[in-house]
């Protein structure tokens, strides 16, 4: 009698200690991390659609995407979120990582939303990049200064339309 009461309760005891997550996404769910080194914009946030910029092409993120590995290029990343709303934050680079459970993950280098940029330090910052460029005295400060050109006109395209 003894054992079996024992056995019984180790056994509920196990059924207690199992974990699970809170608020775990639906199956189908469109779950976003979207994350750079300044801010978490979200996390595990269950959105509609998300628009991406990379380097094979801008690409638009639904629920039951195919599973996909890409790097952003600078550029807009756009979320519609549940109600519609439409959040826009341009990225300077990083990575899409698309999970076949329809998570998410934007791991930008610095993201920064539309509203937040003033074009007219986007428009000196790109000049100053042009005239890096274009004294530039080896490849690495022509690559570098080619990186910085590529990603204030990004910024600059950015601005105009916030």
């Amino acid at each position: 009698m003894a054992m079996a009461l024992r056995n019984m309760l180790r056994s509920a005891s196990r059924r207690l200690q199992v974990r699970n997550y809170a608020d775990a996404p639906k199956e189908g769910d469109l779950a976003l991390t979207f994350a750079a080194g300044n801010k978490v914009f979200y996390d595990k946030q269950v959105v509609k659609q998300i628009d991406v910029p990379s380097f094979s092409g801008s690409f638009g993120i639904l629920p039951k995407h195919v599973p996909t590995l890409a790097v952003l290029r600078p550029g807009v990343v756009t979320v519609v979120e549940n109600d519609g709303k439409q959040n826009k934050i341009f990225v300077s680079s990083g990575t899409i990582t698309v999970n076949d459970d329809s998570s998410v993950q934007v791991l930008a280098e610095e993201a920064h939303p539309l509203e937040n940029l003033d074009r007219s330090a986007a428009q000196e910052a790109l000049s100053k990049a042009q005239s890096e460029l274009s004294s530039a005295a080896n490849d690495k400060a022509k690559a570098e200064a080619a990186i910085a050109v590529e990603v204030a006109e990004e910024i600059v395209k950015a601005a105009a339309t916030a």
